[in-house]
């Protein structure tokens, strides 16, 4: 079986709040052949630790390092890393992906008015220029 994993079944396995579904998420994880998680579902996830969870950012990038190590687990591997990077520096786990994807896709320069983001985005060596 190949599944996409949503963003509640990551969390239920990762965070075990829920007991059923919990064992439910665990089960269907590991039984899957390919469990592809997307990009929206790990920035997704990443906000709801931080924010409803309030779990520290190292234990967040190790949950999703952990994911991404999984044997079956499929994902865009440069683009989690480039999330990771900034995360990891104090940014936004989605401003690094969407950085990256949009050098992917052929962009140039990472705009925004977060002043934050456009500094760690410069700062990696990325060209990035706040908007006012």
């Amino acid at each position: 079986m190949k599944i996409t994993a949503d963003t509640n079944v990551l969390l239920r396995a990762i965070v075990a709040d829920d007991e059923a579904q919990g064992r439910v998420a665990i089960e269907i994880l590991e039984r899957a052949d390919i469990v592809a998680i997307t990009l929206r579902t790990l920035c997704e996830f990443v906000w709801v630790l931080a924010r409803r969870y309030q779990m520290p950012r190292a234990e967040i990038a190790q949950a999703i390092r952990r994911l991404a190590e999984t044997r079956n687990v499929v994902l865009n591997r440069p683009a989690v890393d480039a999330g990771l990077r900034l995360f990891e520096v104090g940014g936004d786990f989605a401003d690094g992906v969407i950085a990256y994807d949009g050098r992917w896709l052929g962009g140039e320069i990472f705009v925004s008015f977060d002043r934050r983001a456009v500094s760690l985005v410069n700062g990696q060596g990325h060209a990035a220029r706040l908007l006012s």
